[in-house]
């Protein structure tokens, strides 16, 4: 079954740090470029971060520069969030989805070639 797996959500409190991960169950993601993208309860989904197909390139949005990190490791088939200092707005469903499009996933504008199914992050005390 081609899939995108993410794990590594949880509950954390302010100031705290996790790592989403996104791998890839049947196929490779060596060819795609990977964005992050989160979904807060009563909220539209928003691009977090995204990384190109050879790592060379990535983005972030304005309210994660700084403290969010998206890295590859293409022998592992998988692409990680790390992700310090998170503040309650934060909390939010997290997907990561791929496409062999760069600018797909930068704009987030068109249809992405797989959706993993979203990770539960909740920044709380």
């Amino acid at each position: 079954q081609l899939q995108l797996v993410e794990s590594g959500g949880g509950l954390v409190q302010p100031g705290g740090s996790l790592r989403l991960s996104c791998a890839a169950s049947g196929f490779t993601l060596d060819y795609y470029a990977i964005g992050w993208f989160r979904q807060a309860p009563g909220k539209e989904r928003e691009g977090v971060s995204c990384i190109s197909s050879s790592g060379g390139s990535t983005n972030y949005a304005d309210s994660v520069k700084g403290r969010f990190t998206i890295s590859r490791d293409n022998a592992k088939n998988t692409v990680y969030l790390q992700m310090n200092s998170l503040k309650p707005e934060d909390t939010a469903v997290y997907y990561c989805a791929a496409s062999l499009e760069w600018i797909v996933v930068v704009t987030g504008v068109g249809g992405m070639d797989y959706w993993g199914k979203g990770t539960l992050v909740t920044v709380s005390s």
